[in-house]
């Protein structure tokens, strides 16, 4: 209620509408650089050096991204922006790791890793799914799946737990400025 004693708007329609086609056009983005990385010609130290990049530039934007939520007239609905942008960013960034390793040791995984592979097997142990149809073959491909493991674990863990503090955080500013409560 606010000082009035009605309830806060929601987001409009336009809003809502607006948040999910950045969100989609994000992803869409994301996914064609994804397919148009030449994986299969880099170097190890090449290729571990972007994971460490990737994972570093993750961390930015889930910080960047709490920001923003905080921030925002309506948290909730930049939450779910935010999740929609690093959940494919961090998916993606592990498929290209894997589609590299595969190409550069072909004896890591059971198959050659085309780049749908690579996001197929990505999302299998994201989702901890892990169908058994494409396996880690060496101990570098082990670890690292046991790195994107514990990242998963991570990711659900804290990351959605800081997304979700950050909206909690943005409606209490939002009531502390304008004495309502919003329901998004």
């Amino acid at each position: 209620m606010n000082a009035g004693g009605g309830t806060a708007p929601r987001p409009s329609l336009r809003a809502v509408t607006w948040t999910a086609v950045r969100a989609t056009g994000s992803t869409a983005g994301l996914v064609t650089l994804y397919y148009l990385m030449p994986l299969d010609h880099t170097s190890a130290p090449l290729a571990l050096t972007i994971l460490l990049i990737g994972l570093v530039g993750f961390t930015a934007l889930v910080a960047s991204q709490v920001t923003v939520i905080v921030r925002s007239g309506h948290p909730a609905l930049r939450a779910a922006e935010a999740l929609a942008i690093t959940v494919p960013f961090f998916v993606l960034l592990f498929a290209g790791t894997y589609v590299a390793l595969a190409n550069l040791s072909p004896a890591s995984f059971g198959i050659h890793l085309t780049h749908t592979d690579g996001l197929y097997f990505t999302v299998s142990v994201f989702s901890t799914v892990g169908f058994g149809d494409i396996t880690a073959k060496t101990e570098t491909a082990r670890l690292l799946v046991t790195v994107q493991m514990l990242a998963d674990l991570i990711i659900i863990g804290l990351a959605v737990r800081v997304i979700l503090r950050a909206v909690d955080r943005g409606r209490r500013r939002r009531t502390a400025r304008d004495g309502s409560v919003h329901d998004e």
